[in-house]
């Protein structure tokens, strides 16, 4: 029998006492005051969805790791803040059949098949929802508006027609949920107050947020764009502070992040400004997601008095 190793690497060796159901626990309660705005926004429609998502991407994670005679993780509440997070990025108005198709290639297609937990090449929800609209385009762009009838424009998100109102308006309107879109991409000031709270329990480090919405800024100022618009609208704060920061699929170095909030930003908004879409989130959180790999070796920090590679 071949005898332990004791294996020793560079110091500081840091101890931390996380656990990944606490630090889902805290994503789960950031993400509850945009899903209240929603459902008082979209009506019960809005709860119900995101009932469904969170139910199938826990069912279908339990029942792979049955028939794989795995051990079933959902304790760890990975895969509620999947469904959830897979919710926010839906329409109130999305048939239900289709949100379970969008949690069944969440959990299943781009998590467990890459090995589960820690081992997806990109955020199992982010994928979940570009299959579904490339898929089910004309379903996922009929999107609900606020049940109160109030005079919001009907015919496209924000981002789309918000020009055509004054300033304060669009201000109020955006911070407060009152227009179209997904479930996530609606009341700028509660998921400003989920994210706060994921910087303030230091369960996300504030450089990858910080770094993409001031890039978006920047670039919106440059190019002649409104940058309050552009902040608020669409689901940019939902990726910024939910999902751009996603622990397996964003870098681990503060200058990785940093990087990876930047490329962010930059492709965002060459989407917006450029492309087809309205919308340039999604995609630019997939391409960075898949350059993950490459910012962290280029960004590695040396060892301590470690020999430099040649």
């Amino acid at each position: 029998m071949e005898p332990k190793k004791l294996v020793v690497t560079a110091s500081p060796h840091i101890v931390d006492q996380s656990s990944t159901r606490g630090l889902m626990g805290h994503v789960i309660i950031a993400l509850m005051p945009a899903l209240v705005a929603s459902a008082f926004i979209f009506g019960f429609r809005a709860l119900l969805v995101t009932g469904v998502t969170v139910a199938a991407c826990v069912g279908f994670e339990a029942l792979y790791c049955v028939l794989m005679k795995k051990p079933v993780p959902v304790g760890d509440l990975s895969a509620v803040v999947t469904g959830l997070i897979l919710a926010f990025n839906l329409p109130a108005t999305i048939p239900l059949w289709i949100a379970v198709v969008g949690a069944f290639i969440a959990i299943v297609v781009v998590k467990q098949l890459f090995g589960g937990i820690g081992c997806n090449f990109a955020n199992p929800a982010l994928v979940g929802r570009i299959a579904l609209f490339v898929g089910f385009a004309g379903r996922m762009t009929a999107y609900a508006f606020p049940e109160t009838d109030i005079d919001v424009l009907a015919t496209a998100t924000p981002l789309v027609a918000g020009k055509s109102l004054s300033s304060m308006d669009m201000l109020f309107n955006l911070a407060f949920g009152i227009h179209g879109g997904v479930l996530g991409e609606t009341c700028s000031v509660m998921l400003l107050l989920g994210g706060i709270y994921l910087i303030v329990t230091r369960t996300i480090s504030a450089a990858i947020p910080v770094a993409y919405l001031g890039t978006v800024a920047v670039l919106s100022l440059v190019f002649g764009q409104d940058v309050v618009l552009q902040l608020l609208g669409g689901g940019l704060l939902l990726g910024a502070f939910f999902m751009a920061t996603d622990y397996v699929t964003s870098p681990f170095t503060l200058k990785g992040k940093i990087v990876y909030g930047i490329g962010l930003g930059v492709i965002t908004c060459a989407i917006r400004f450029w492309g087809n879409m309205a919308e340039g989130v999604s995609f630019s959180l997939l391409i960075m997601n898949l350059l993950v790999p490459y910012i962290n070796d280029l960004t590695r920090q040396k060892p301590l008095g470690g020999v430099k590679s040649k």
